[in-house]
């Protein structure tokens, strides 16, 4: 056996055996006999060819035999994993961890930085000063506060950050075995309780169409199956930002703001509720839906969830005087978008918009570029709000001079008619 045989059996259209895809992780991740172009030719024909099931399912095994796993023995009460896609303005996993800990819940979830033109987690933990390293705190922090979000470890998965990074290398990031692949094998190296998982759909996210997007949640539904592990997958509509606040310590605040009952928009409120509710039946906390919109109400009136944001953030190196006064947020420069007409409002791509967060400075094109913490998109007017001529839509943030072209690309997104435009729902489905 040898890669040159396997490439040329996907090339072919064959399927791959789990030997062959078993010495394709072994190679890749112990750097024997597999250069990375050759890697790279075998990614393309599976991009190009796809995998079907029995691969994918032994793709998704090997990676995750490709290191260790993380278990919670010593961790008290339900566990789960919550998991995002990635989109724009998606700030929910720092909004559903307080709140889960909050009811009692823990959550534990390897994240990811952002890339393109969707945001990354870390990347907002670490705009607050959170250490998001896993070291030998992390469990003990874990057991106190019920939060870990970590950024991937080299132990965990090792096969997933290679292959990762030879897509991104390669355009051939959006195949959905190797999304699939991808997804669950950092799923089941955590031994969680419930996996639950937020698959964008829209402009703003890698699936663009409902139909990809159930195609994905399926793919994935049969990999926690032959696992047995237990999951829900909730399809969520990225066709408009999410929330008002996009970049990473705009985000937070934002997230924090929320959690201090101060919600952007109903949109977001409606996602985060629907998740939590889910959550709590699954768990056993509540019996049913007034019961579940019951306990979420408290955590947040009484600010239980808010402070269990600071104890997590803090325990993790945040400031907390910072955090209470939020002066993480204090951007160099600001520019106002003044609007043009009066009428209802739509912004044209969210993927757009999401890169010109990235123009300000708060995205990456590339796994290793710096990022501006500061810079950003706070939108004054969102999705079929009124504005009135000379208003102001957006104001936009960075830590450098902002551009007249910025301004300018600003303004093309956007669309203001008389008449309202078509409601959408933020759940479109739910997949167990």
């Amino acid at each position: 056996m040898n890669i040159i045989s396997i490439i040329e059996t996907k090339k072919n259209k064959k399927p791959l055996s789990e030997e062959e895809i078993k010495f394709f992780i072994d190679g890749l991740v112990n750097k024997k006999n597999i250069a990375d172009y050759q890697a790279t030719a075998l990614l393309m024909a599976i991009y190009l060819n796809g995998l079907n099931s029995d691969e994918t399912y032994y793709l998704t095994k090997w990676m995750l035999n490709s290191g260790n796993r993380l278990s919670f023995n010593n961790i008290n009460g339900f566990i789960i994993d919550k998991h995002s896609t990635g989109g724009v303005g998606d700030k929910v996993s720092l909004i559903i961890a307080p709140l889960c800990a909050a009811l009692g819940i823990n959550v534990a979830k390897l994240s990811g930085r952002g890339l393109s033109y969707t945001g990354g987690t870390i990347d907002k933990m670490e705009s607050i000063g959170i250490d998001c390293s896993f070291n030998n705190k992390s469990i003990p922090l874990f057991k106190k506060t019920k939060i870990l979000i970590s950024s991937q470890t080299d132990d965990i998965v090792p096969a997933d950050k290679i292959i990762y990074a030879l897509r991104n290398d390669t355009s051939t990031v959006n195949s959905e075995p190797l999304i699939a692949a991808s997804i669950a094998s950092k799923k089941l190296a955590l031994k969680t309780n419930h996996i639950f998982i937020d698959l964008k759909v829209g402009d703003g996210s890698f699936c663009k169409t409902i139909n990809q997007a159930i195609s994905l949640a399926n793919t994935l539904k049969k990999i926690f199956n032959r696992f047995k592990r237990r999951f829900t997958i909730h399809i969520t509509s990225m066709i408009q930002p999410l929330g008002r606040a996009i970049g990473n310590a705009i985000e937070v605040k934002e997230a924090i703001n929320f959690l201090k009952g101060k919600f952007a928009t109903s949109k977001l409120k409606d996602l985060i509720y629907d998740f939590l509710i889910d959550i709590l039946m699954t768990s056993k906390i509540a019996t049913n839906r007034k019961i579940a919109i019951e306990l979420i109400d408290s955590v947040i009136k009484n600010k239980k969830a808010y402070n269990c944001f600071i104890d997590w953030a803090v325990a993790n190196g945040s400031d907390k005087n910072k955090l209470k006064s939020f002066t993480y947020f204090k951007p160099r420069y600001s520019l106002k978008i003044i609007s043009p007409s009066s009428g209802y409002i739509s912004y044209t791509s969210t993927k757009k918009m999401g890169m010109l967060s990235n123009d300000l400075g708060a995205g990456r094109l590339k796994k290793n570029s710096k990022i501006d913490w500061q810079a950003g998109i706070y939108l004054n007017k969102i999705y079929n709000e009124k504005v009135k001529k000379g208003e102001v839509i957006a104001t936009l943030y960075s830590s450098k001079p902002i551009s007249s072209i910025i301004k300018t690309q600003f303004i093309k997104n956007v669309k203001i008619k008389n008449t309202r435009f078509n409601d959408y729902k933020q759940i479109l489905k739910v997949v167990k």
